[in-house]
């Protein structure tokens, strides 16, 4: 398979493109101020960098305008709208030229597949996340070692094998055979205990190794934010309308193929708010509203399914005009008197109908709302709407997951290890049999001046009343639903974990209280329940302090452009040298006095601290202070290279200017001396 040089400056520059701009678009709203010029500006000059290292000279022009554009506004509270619309038309022309950057050969379409569209600007860009691959990676790393202790324990077996014989063989003689005996048991005793530690440490691995590889399928609803901001932003602008677009909820996680299927349909959503809802500013100051209409999206779990709600604060549905189009489609007056606001709603969803005069871009054909449906269809979702005139509309897409990532507290109840939504459990405790209330309704406790009801968590378990509880104390979990608290016995607590929801099978039948499945380390299917029906049924933070040292003659390579460590990575490799990575100065400093290094490879402009004074650092450091740095830089100035020379690098090369060669020459060099 063909090698690809971009790799992983496809993603980085993706990446990079979506925070550029979503800042852009919060500075047109006077957010951040100066400082998020300056964040930009570093954003900026990362991809330009990079762009560079990979001799991409038309993305690295195109953003060098970028900064040009960026820097008269350093002092700025916000940017002006004309030059946020040429801001984002460079990053729409950066992302076209992404779309064409070659593809390795194993992976070209072949002559007969259509051609990829370039992706929409602001489309979300997938991309595994770095910390559950390292993650994933590193298990996979334990495993190998783990098994290879294996393979060296199973090669004492032959020594087994060796004292047994010899101890046939002596069984005439009780004093040798006896000592063969003690031998033959020690031995056998040690390769059981290692053994048995190596499985248990690598079924360990194995199942955190799982978990990590199917987080990978999962990825954080807010990354379709930045596409939806910027598609009101598009429309409104078209319109000659203001509006402002907020989103909550994107740290959930769900699978990326349901979010794929759903960003199309929340896009029309949002461009149908701006084309029917929110009205021009002057009807707006009429109304009493403010000038900037308001588009709300709220994402949230409940139960197994992920509702969307898209909601706008304009003139809300028209009702008259839909029972107009309906009339003028051949609708009786009396089927037309028929229909309550609810089924003009569920009509006007069924897709079809508009009730604009005019064809737009925006609106005017009758099929944005197809879109929603279709996309409801594939998902086996659903599609609601509510409307209140003058004061606007909402609608809500309900989602069913086929995975998503929960954190889930473990409990032993009922003979099962069962798992409850984190997010549900609002404390625990140890309730002794005589702090148990019975009452009409049942057994209940109280709690912080609260009266709880107390239910056992055993499935199927619905009938009210009294409880044989244990004499001793039990473990108690409150539970949340909407306002409402419960306790829920259970025999003991298992820990706090984090686990990958699985829909049931489709013919599975199943307790109501069951919201999905979760595989346990043994890959067995366990349960997670569901606090709802319960309520109604009667990573490392500093880096690792204890690194493993770093072989000698290792480089330390310090950028924080992913394209840049890559590839300075791959080609240090290639010519037999060790490399160890760190994506900011500071990182690199904590690993650098971890572990020692032979030659340390620093970029220049970093957020925080930058490398002049990664290297001024590391000289006033009397470990560090032997070991020769490589300053490696889209930097060309004099005033930089004289910089780097007072920060005492031992070479300086300019990305721009980057010989292979050259550059292998310099590194050996140094690392041999």
């Amino acid at each position: 398979m063909a090698k690809d040089p971009y790799r992983y400056f496809r993603v980085e520059a993706h990446e990079l493109v979506e925070q550029l701009g979503q800042g852009v678009l919060e500075l047109e709203k006077g957010v951040g101020g100066a400082g998020q010029v300056a964040r930009l500006l570093r954003l900026a000059h990362t991809l330009k960098g990079a762009a560079r290292v990979v001799r991409q000279a038309g993305i690295a022009d195109l953003i060098h305008g970028v900064e040009d554009q960026l820097a008269p506004y350093r002092d700025a509270a916000a940017l002006p709208r004309e030059r946020a619309d040429s801001l984002l038309a460079a990053f729409d022309a950066i992302a076209a030229l992404l779309a064409q950057l070659p593809q390795p050969e194993a992976a070209a379409p072949s002559a007969a597949a259509p051609p990829v569209a370039a992706p929409e600007p602001g489309q979300r860009a997938a991309r595994a996340d770095t910390l559950e691959l390292d993650a994933l990676l590193e298990g996979l790393g334990e495993i190998g070692g783990e098994l290879a202790a294996l393979r060296r324990h199973v090669g004492r077996l032959d020594d087994v094998a060796e004292l047994a014989q010899a101890l046939r063989q002596n069984l005439a003689a009780p004093a040798r055979a006896a000592a063969l005996a003690e031998q033959l048991q020690a031995l056998a005793a040690g390769l059981e205990r290692a053994l048995a530690g190596g499985a248990e440490r690598i079924d360990r691995e194995l199942r955190q190794s799982r978990d990590a590889a199917e987080r990978l399928r999962l990825v954080p609803v807010g990354g379709v934010f930045h596409a939806l901001e910027r598609c009101a932003r598009d429309a409104a602008h078209s319109q000659g309308k203001q509006v402002l677009f907020e989103a909550s909820g994107g740290e959930l996680r769900i699978d990326g193929a349901v979010l794929d299927a759903v960003q199309g349909a929340l896009m029309q959503l949002v461009r149908n708010a701006v084309a029917h809802g929110i009205e021009a500013p002057a009807r707006r100051a009429a109304a009493g509203k403010p000038g900037p209409g308001r588009i709300t999206l709220e994402v949230r779990r409940r139960g197994y399914r992920v509702w969307f709600q898209c909601r706008d604060d304009g003139a809300g549905i028209d009702l008259d005009a839909v029972r107009r189009v309906l009339a003028e489609r051949g609708a009786s007056g009396a089927e037309i008197a028929g229909y309550d606001a609810a089924g003009l709603l569920a009509r006007l969803l069924g897709g079809g109908i508009t009730t604009s005069r005019v064809v737009t871009e925006l609106a005017g054909r009758g099929i944005g709302l197809d879109v929603v449906r279709a996309a409801m269809q594939e998902l086996g979702g659903e599609v609601r709407a509510s409307s209140e005139a003058g004061r606007g509309c909402l609608v809500e897409l309900r989602v069913p997951l086929s995975l998503a990532a929960l954190d889930v507290l473990m409990v032993e109840a009922d003979g099962q290890v069962l798992a409850l939504p984190l997010d549900a459990v609002k404390g625990t405790l140890r309730v002794a049999r005589e702090q148990i209330v019975r009452g009409a309704d049942g057994d209940a406790i109280v709690h912080q001046g609260r009266t709880l009801p107390l239910r056992p968590l055993s499935l199927g378990l619905r009938e009210k009343g009294a409880h044989r509880w244990s004499p001793r104390a039990l473990t108690a979990v409150i539970v949340q639903s909407g306002a409402a608290l419960t306790a829920l016995a259970v025999t003991r607590l298992r820990g706090i974990d984090s686990v990958v929801l699985r829909a049931l099978p489709a013919l599975a039948p199943a307790d109501a209280t069951v919201l999905g499945l979760h595989l346990d380390g043994e890959g067995n299917p366990r349960l997670v329940l569901d606090p709802d029906a319960l309520a109604g049924a009667p990573r490392r933070a500093d880096g690792g302090a204890a690194a493993a040292a770093a072989p000698p003659g290792t480089i330390l390579i310090v950028d924080d452009s992913l394209t840049t460590r890559m590839l300075e990575s791959s080609i240090l490799e290639s010519a037999g040298f060790q490399v160890a990575l760190a994506a900011s100065a500071e990182e690199g400093l904590a690993m650098a006095r971890r572990a020692p290094y032979a030659l340390f490879l620093v970029d220049v402009e970093m957020p925080g601290m930058d490398g002049f004074g990664f290297l001024e650092a590391a000289r006033a450091d009397a470990r560090l202070a032997h070991i020769p740095g490589i300053l490696v830089t889209s930097c060309e100035t004099p005033e930089h290279r004289r910089r780097g020379a007072e920060a005492g690098a031992a070479a300086y090369i300019v990305k721009g200017e980057f010989d292979q060669v050259d550059f292998l020459r310099r590194v050996g060099a140094l690392v041999a001396r």
